[in-house]
């Protein structure tokens, strides 16, 4: 469903690809996040997105004006899971609510994988 806000001059609608977009551009820039992640139900294999496919790693959900956003992360070796969820949390959720004008209500972190990072 796509977000919609009103004003005086008429209806903004926003698609929830936008947003997942947006959220995973934010994601990537956070501390100990290597990127989105892409599981396949087929076989059970974690692959790394690259940044031209972020949004196949993020479910956006918008119900009543009200966004739900699920982050499959794969993250750095060596970095606390606890603390870099935290951050991501913290970044998206201001970010989103800034560019959107819409509240982020939960954000659900799946870890899929650990990278090295060179």
């Amino acid at each position: 469903m796509k977000g919609r806000i009103s004003n005086k001059l008429g209806e903004i609608q926003i698609n929830p690809d936008v947003i997942a977009l947006y959220a995973g551009t934010t994601a990537v820039e956070c501390f100990g996040i290597v990127g989105m992640a892409a599981v396949s139900m087929k076989d059970g294999l974690v692959k790394l997105l690259k940044r031209e496919s972020l949004t196949h790693g993020i479910n956006v959900d918008i119900k009543d004006n009200h966004i739900t956003i699920d982050f499959h992360v794969i993250v750095a070796y060596g970095v606390s899971i606890s603390a870099v969820a935290d951050n991501l949390i913290a970044n998206v959720k201001y970010k989103v609510e800034e560019f959107t004008g819409m509240d982020v209500d939960k954000i659900n972190i799946y870890v899929e994988g650990v990278r090295v990072i060179d």
